[in-house]
């Protein structure tokens, strides 16, 4: 299968891109800037040059494309909702030339945007005050009344492994700022987790086999509790491992304040049955206790 990935010389996407050539599928590999391309074109895939805001670029793209899969994303702190309406626009603009295809269409979504306080499960539908992600779910679903074999991907508030530049290494570089690691509260709100390449093969294997209008989970941890990350980054940075009143969290954490205090579990148990899919890389704690997560900041 020519497959077109968006992201593909991303964190999440590059993994995909290697798991795709080593099933034996081509890959066509969206890059937008010279440094992405060669990327790109280093893991063995075809380079296709654009971005999500060149739609013209996407519509190539899926057009030679026997499947796609979305990982590209613009993580715009300052604007959250610009970036929930450019990934919108690429997801409709790439189902505009699959439709009535049947060809595969995998959307990257996340966990985050489940309601808190339980554990969230693939039946479940995206909390309508997350917003962000809701305008791409809807956008992605719909997709399987016009003939196109769409599936919904959710991916956890922690992807790990060595390259990680999420919230994970954000947290390790506030408290090596701030001579302390801190966890809201008594730190029990929980954050789901998986290992990139868990992830990727998960992306291949929807690609193959999950059925349009289907929502999956990329999640090998259900929920590990805040303070327990927090403990292994005071440990590996040798500073002490303190709580904060909730309502600090934001004068602490800055921009991660709104999320380091979420509990937010996810269950992958229908996804697992249904794709035969069992993560086998190492788990967030192990995966954070190795030296490259220390090694320098993000």
């Amino acid at each position: 299968m020519r497959v077109f990935v968006t992201g593909a010389s991303g964190f999440v996407g590059s993994a995909v891109v290697l798991e795709l050539l080593a099933a034996g599928h081509q890959v066509l590999g969206l890059a937008r800037s010279d440094a992405a391309a060669a990327n790109v074109a280093s893991a063995g895939a075809q380079v296709h040059r654009g971005s999500l805001d060149d739609l013209d670029s996407l519509r190539s793209g899926a057009a030679v494309a026997d499947g796609v899969i979305h990982t590209a994303y613009m993580h715009d702190f300052a604007d959250y909702m610009e970036a929930a309406r450019i990934d919108k626009r690429a997801i409709e603009t790439i189902g505009e030339i699959l439709a009535g295809s049947g060809r595969p269409f995998v959307v990257t979504s996340g966990t985050g945007g489940l309601r808190q306080g339980r554990v969230g499960t693939e039946e479940d539908e995206s909390d309508p005050n997350s917003a962000t992600r809701l305008l791409s779910e809807v956008a992605a679903l719909s997709l399987a009344s016009r003939g196109v074999r769409a599936s919904l991907l959710r991916l956890p508030s922690s992807v790990h492994g060595a390259g990680d530049h999420g919230f994970v290494p954000w947290l390790i570089n506030i408290a090596r700022a701030k001579g302390v690691s801190a966890y809201p509260g008594d730190g029990a709100n929980r954050w789901p987790a998986v290992h990139r390449l868990d992830a990727a093969h998960l992306f291949r294997l929807a690609l193959e086999n999950a059925e349009a209008g289907s929502r999956l989970h990329a999640v090998a941890e259900e929920g590990i509790p805040v303070r327990e990350i927090a403990s292994v980054i005071g440990r590996r940075l040798g500073v002490p491992v303190v709580s904060l009143p909730v309502e600090q969290a934001g004068d602490h954490f800055g921009f991660l304040g709104r999320f380091v205090s979420r509990d937010i579990p996810a269950s992958s148990a229908l996804t697992r049955k249904r794709l035969k899919w069992y993560p086998v890389q190492p788990g967030l704690l192990a995966d954070l206790d190795k030296d490259y997560y220390f090694a320098h900041e993000a």
